[in-house]
């Protein structure tokens, strides 16, 4: 059995690695990411992530095993994606500014004919930002490849005030809500051990 990560994001490989996964091969699942309209922000990388593990499972055997995720922000219901060039960042960021949002991940584990989809939803708060400060952090280049024009994980830890839920959602990979998905297909991140 191989364990396979649906994904060339480099903050999802850490963050498994983190957790005690050294052992898994990366795939780039090629997938149309348009989706009907109507669908809600947690709708949406449900339907994305399942897509993803499909996508890399036709490449991969019987028994290994396939993790996906899609993440997005949202705002008022409204997800954003990644910006399409420095003055979308920009109004993405000032949108931001100052409220408080939500970062939706939708996180797909697969093997043969059986997959469990589910998502994790993480409240974030930025402060009141400045516009030279939004240039200023749209100037570093880490917004460009991020959904809603941020990295919590980075620079973008400077815009932040506060989270309720899961960081690392917001980094883009809820690892508890993952570790117990894993657990279901026989895969225990954490094993039980007694003092010896």
């Amino acid at each position: 059995m191989n364990i396979i990560l649906a994904s060339q994001s480099p903050r999802r490989r850490e963050l498994l690695e983190r957790v005690g996964l050294k052992e898994f091969q990366v795939a780039s699942p090629d997938v149309d990411e348009r989706v009907g309209p109507g669908l809600s922000p947690a709708r949406m990388v449900e339907e994305l992530s399942l897509r993803k593990a499909r996508a890399a499972a036709k490449k991969a055997g019987p028994e290994d095993v396939v993790i996906a995720a899609d993440t997005v922000v949202a705002l008022d219901g409204k997800a954003l994606g990644k910006p399409r060039d420095r003055e979308d960042a920009f109004a993405m960021l000032s949108a931001l500014s100052g409220r408080e949002h939500r970062v939706y991940t939708g996180v797909s584990v697969l093997r043969g004919d059986r997959a469990v989809t589910e998502h994790e939803e993480t409240a974030v708060c930025f402060r009141a930002l400045a516009p030279g400060e939004i240039w200023g952090y749209i100037a570093t280049g880490e917004p460009m490849d991020k959904a809603g024009a941020y990295g919590i994980q980075g620079i973008g830890a400077l815009l932040v005030s506060g989270i309720r839920g899961d960081y690392c959602n917001v980094v883009g990979l809820p690892v508890f809500r993952l570790g117990r998905m894993l657990r279901e297909f026989g895969i225990e991140l954490l094993r039980s051990a007694e003092p010896q």
